[in-house]
């Protein structure tokens, strides 16, 4: 195929190719059931309250509540109006109404209010203040840099992925992957790795690093301390972390040709940073009232799981809108403004259906994970933290036939109440490893072994790390001196030294 070009007089040759191509995409109806997942009891209940003031069509249910079904099948019954053709048909009539007349009957919506409103919610009630969290201050800082409006979402989700120390743990390219396909934001690896460098010097500094390494680094490259100690400092941090980890000063001496004095001082400053500049404050779980979203009760010997939804708004659809649907199908002709009318109505109908279908499947799945999480850690509800089996969310993905993303939005987040107290879902996934016997143990069992053992040891002679780690070893654990220390740290329990009493 081709043409002559006049002016040049040569040929020009264009070329049609057909290319195939598989991509993956999602409906509204499933990235807005993603969404919902991830909501914890507290945030549902607000967002159902903002789908009901922009939905018209959506109401509280009332005692004649209509179910998911019967939506269907009175929806099923409404065809379409081909209002061209009714137009040929049409005589003009005056009982024309507009959209407003149904939107806004705020004479009845007032009336309503201020019979069901009882003396006492008039009151006011001044309650304490809930304390910011440091996710929060982040989040804010976050909004006063010049992002666009991608790069600020991504600070947003970055933030909000932070674990209790303030690290983040995620891979950074997967992370901005699930985040086109899940939020339809699109932005590069290269901008994403900007913003995850600008979080990381937000205050405190540190916060949102990947590793120890890069969260020191932060740390010292954005420190008032003297500028020769700290760029030494930084470099001991940059070239010879190994050696500074495991304490081989003499290495990093040598290879830096430093005086003793200054490698002194550099290593000092080094240990004046934080390690976990989020811990403890990067929520304010501590400190604000937490609301579980099961409840786990044992009544007689079975176990019965519910969600904790009863301030949760129940949602159905408006029979008024659905009769104003109905009552323009029997038209037989109608006005351009009911036109635009039926159409607005109908949009809304549709979109409080898959709200309504979302909602429902959310309970559903919310529910399935949280029995097959009790089946499997039946002994933990029965006896107690120590046992508590190794279980992944793989494990849970093939229980009930769902995604591992799924499981991951669903436990992220969301806590339980049961004859063992109160436990956010990640406490029950856990790595382990094998005993003599055979039998897998979670980490989390052996924390409370050491943490055990710590608490009978002899109070003027404490056992030491190798001690307790061949202790365990006893037991048919096998696990490193360094693994005891970690698990020892992350109980907050001191060193042998400083345990030991007269």
């Amino acid at each position: 195929m081709g043409f002559e070009n006049k002016k040049g007089g040569g040929i020009v040759m264009l070329s049609l190719q057909q290319k195939i191509a598989l991509q993956q995409k999602l409906s509204p109806q499933q990235i807005q059931y993603q969404k919902l997942l991830q909501l914890n009891t507290l945030a549902l209940e607000q967002r159902i309250k903002t789908e009901l003031e922009l939905n018209p069509i959506l109401e509280e249910t009332t005692e004649e509540e209509l179910s998911l079904d019967q939506l269907e099948e009175e929806s099923d019954g409404q065809e379409d109006i081909t209002l061209d053709e009714e137009e040929e048909n049409y005589n003009n009539r005056e009982d024309e109404f507009d959209i407003e007349d149904f939107m806004n009957d705020t004479e009845y919506e007032y009336e309503f209010d201020r019979l069901n409103r009882s003396q006492d919610e008039e009151k006011f009630y001044p309650i304490a203040q809930q304390r910011r969290s440091l996710r929060d201050s982040l989040i804010e800082q976050l909004h006063m840099l010049d992002l666009t409006e991608e790069e600020m979402i991504l600070g947003e989700n970055i933030i909000g992925a932070l674990d209790k120390d303030g690290y983040f743990k995620e891979d950074l390219e997967k992370f901005v992957n699930d985040l086109k396909l899940f939020e339809q934001i699109d932005v590069d690896l290269k901008k994403a790795e900007k913003v995850l460098k600008l979080i990381q010097t937000l205050d405190p500094p540190g916060l949102g690093a990947r590793n120890l390494q890069e969260c020191l680094l932060v740390q010292i490259r954005n420190s008032s301390f003297d500028p020769y100690y700290s760029y030494i400092a930084e470099k001991i941090l940059e070239n010879h972390f190994d050696d500074f980890v495991n304490k081989r000063y003499d290495n990093i001496q040598k290879n830096l040709n430093l005086s003793k004095e200054t490698l002194k001082t550099a290593i000092s400053i080094i240990q004046k940073l934080n390690p976990k500049p989020g811990e403890g404050n990067i929520d304010a779980e501590e400190v604000n009232q937490i609301t579980p979203d099961f409840i786990i009760e044992k009544v007689d010997d079975n176990y019965i799981v519910t969600l904790n939804d009863k301030s949760v708004p129940s949602v159905t659809i408006s029979k008024t809108y659905l009769e104003m649907l109905e009552s323009k199908k029997r038209k037989r002709k109608i006005s351009e403004r009911e036109k635009e009318t039926h159409k607005f109505l109908r949009e809304k109908f549709e979109s409080a259906k898959w709200f309504i279908a979302s909602l429902q499947q959310r309970r559903n799945t919310l529910l399935k994970i949280m029995q097959s999480i009790l089946e499997k850690q039946y002994e933990f509800f029965e006896n107690g933290p120590k046992y508590l089996k190794p279980m992944i969310y793989k494990d849970i993905a093939d229980e009930i036939g769902m995604d591992i993303s799924t499981i991951s939005r669903v436990v992220n987040g969301k806590y339980v109440q049961s004859p063992q107290g109160i436990h956010e879902l990640k406490y029950f996934f856990s790595e382990g490893l094998s005993t003599d016997s055979g039998d897998e143990i979670s980490n989390k069992h052996i924390k409370e072994l050491i943490k055990e053992i710590c608490e009978n040891e002899p109070k003027d002679n404490p056992y030491s790390d190798d001690k307790i780690a061949s202790i365990l070893q006893e037991k048919g654990i096998h696990i490193a001196r360094r693994t005891v220390a970690k698990y020892r740290e992350q109980l907050k329990i001191p060193i042998a030294r400083l345990r030991k009493k007269l």
